[in-house]
């Protein structure tokens, strides 16, 4: 078992935390009329809230919300500025319910990710988002996130993972405890294997020039170039330093897929916070800020790490632009 899915989740009072449903729906008859109701019951109480859905459904509701009369009551969020990396939507979510705690108002939130499209390794780091949330916002003020689902656009598997992630699901009568939901442990899916050919670096103290150099090497023949191959070896730089500071070194691994260059370093050390470069530092933290700079630079961050195995970290970026 990885010691990183198996943290316990911390105590939680009922006046904290986030009240996540899931919203399975197979039609946008049933969508309008689940989260329509849900926006309903929330502006009768007062409560603030916040839609983050794309595309048709979007559209749909918000004309929906037009025609009810209530469509100045409600403000959308646009989450495809934060790129496709899972690891960029928890700051956005402790912002936003930051912004508002500050006005002393609830609040009641509508989030549908973009689940189709996505690459198997995109998708899985989607999943775990999903069950992060949860420890995220443990100790927050009370808010609910409603989290629709399109069961007829996306596999059967990822519904069945998302129902292990949500205390609740959206009902006829409204929202009721998940029979499906665990708190812990996360089983995280296997790391897909790395394509051939691939090229393999040890690396100790003194040798990052080489990293950089084997991650330029690789960028260049697969049409990484530019702004997107410094943000990717800044952020390549900032691991190989923590494996040499925290495991005297580390071996990296470079290669490319479906037009991504992939790097992954692995090291005998440990990273035993889950959320680690998933929640913005505060001003005043010490330590703790590379890994949030290097979710921000890449496409895609997949960390895997245990005592008993040490850390392997992926970093993804698309050499067209994601």
């Amino acid at each position: 078992m990885n010691h990183l899915d198996s943290a316990p989740g911390p105590a939680r009072s009922p006046e904290t935390g986030v009240r996540h449903i899931l919203f399975p729906y197979a039609d946008e008859r049933r969508f309008l009329s689940g989260t329509l109701s849900f926006v309903e019951h929330a502006l009768e109480a007062g409560e603030s809230v916040v839609v983050a859905v794309s595309g048709p459904r979007e559209q749909s509701l918000r004309e929906a919300l037009v025609g009810a009369g209530t469509a100045d009551r409600v403000s959308f969020l646009d989450t495809g500025e934060l790129g496709g990396n899972p690891g960029r939507l928890i700051p956005m979510w402790q912002a936003w319910i930051g912004k508002v705690a500050q006005a002393g108002r609830p609040v009641r939130a509508i989030s549908e990710n973009r689940w189709p499209g996505r690459t198997e390794a995109e998708t899985a780091e989607l999943r775990y988002h999903e069950w992060l949330l949860n420890r995220a916002f443990a100790d927050s003020p009370v808010w609910w996130l409603l989290c629709p689902f399109d069961t007829a656009a996306v596999a059967e598997g990822t519904l069945g993972a998302l129902q292990r992630c949500h205390p609740f699901v959206l009902g006829q009568d409204g929202p009721e405890p998940a029979t499906a939901f665990i708190e812990g442990p996360y089983a995280f899916e296997p790391l897909t294997d790395p394509c051939d050919p691939n090229e393999e670096l040890t690396f100790v103290a003194g040798e990052l020039a080489s990293v950089r150099e084997r991650i330029t090497a690789c960028a260049g023949r697969h049409g990484l170039t530019g702004d997107r191959l410094r943000d990717l070896l800044l952020a390549a730089t900032e691991i190989a330093a923590n494996s040499v500071k925290h495991a005297g070194g580390g071996t990296l691994r470079t290669w490319a897929a479906d037009a991504r260059v992939i790097c992954e370093f692995r090291d005998t050390g440990y990273i035993d916070d889950p959320l680690a470069g998933r929640v913005r530092p505060t001003m005043d933290q010490i330590g703790g800020r590379g890994l949030w700079l290097v979710q921000q630079m890449c496409d895609l961050v997949q960390i895997r790490s245990s005592p008993d195995t040490g850390t392997v970290i992926r970093l993804t970026m698309a050499a067209d632009g994601g």
